[in-house]
């Protein structure tokens, strides 16, 4: 049994669940639709919140709920309201996701960190895609003891690990070039 926070359901998100999730991101997605939509002094974020938390604590039969789904949910209330503009730019916004890297290890195999490095690709190219903007990595450790097929800490392993933040890092930092407001972050950093 899954006791889910303040009775709200998971979010599907790409291809990860999230649980553990507070409302702050709605705010940011309601706020950067109304900017888009040239109404800065929009009022009724905070209200429209409200609601949309409402909804997910009392309302929602769903224990697992697609957060395209709730973002259709959400336009439909700001067209309800005569906020058209901004149901038009509202774009999906994530909460932060927390991936573990040692699925993507276990998949690629000993030996095998160009794929561990392509399935990472393409795992944050899918998140990104999905509305993750604070993404949250963890067993990275773990994963380069995978990766080296080794149960003891070695040179080769820290050389590993040394690769896989810097990967990490050039990823964050090319989104963040392009214009995306991205936070990856690593074990230890967060």
């Amino acid at each position: 049994m899954i006791s889910l926070i303040g009775n709200r359901p998971a979010l599907q998100i790409g291809r990860y669940q999230v649980i553990d999730y507070d409302t702050a991101w709605l705010d940011d997605a309601l706020q950067r639709a109304a900017r888009a939509a040239e109404c800065e002094d929009f009022p009724f974020v905070e209200d429209i919140r409200s609601g949309i938390v409402k909804y997910l604590e009392t309302k929602c039969p769903l224990k697992l709920l697609q957060l395209d789904d709730l973002y259709d949910r959400m336009r439909r209330m700001l067209v309800k309201i005569g906020c058209e503009r901004i149901a038009d730019k509202l774009e999906p916004l994530a909460p932060p996701v927390t991936v573990s890297l040692v699925r993507a290890a276990m998949d690629a195999g000993n030996g095998f960190e160009l794929a561990f490095f392509e399935t990472l690709r393409s795992e944050l190219a899918d998140l990104r895609g999905a509305g993750a903007e604070e993404i949250r990595f963890t067993g990275l450790r773990e994963s380069t003891l995978i990766l080296r097929g080794t149960q003891k800490w070695n040179r080769h392993c820290e050389n590993l690990l040394a690769e896989i933040e810097a990967f990490l890092r050039t990823w964050d930092r090319d989104q963040r070039e392009s214009g995306c407001e991205i936070a990856v972050c690593v074990e230890g950093d967060f």
